[in-house]
């Protein structure tokens, strides 16, 4: 099904941390989602891993994502 006006359409979760980093940094995003895989050592890799098995830390991660998609 189609889903033009949902910003998290087509985009992997990898996608989705990458442009948030682009804007916000990993400090930033520590800032806004204070969990220890953007805080400590952080990286794609272990964000990704974190992120995949923390639903809740996803949505918020989402949840940020689709305010940059709506201030842009």
């Amino acid at each position: 099904m189609s889903q033009p006006n949902n910003p998290l359409h087509n985009k992997t979760l990898q996608m989705i941390l990458e442009e948030l980093l682009d804007h916000y940094r990993w400090e930033g995003l520590a800032y806004h989602i204070p969990v220890n895989c953007f805080m400590k050592d952080p990286s794609i890799k272990s964000s990704l891993t974190f992120l995949r098995k923390t639903p809740w830390a996803r949505k918020k991660v989402e949840d940020l994502y689709v305010k940059l998609m709506e201030i842009k």
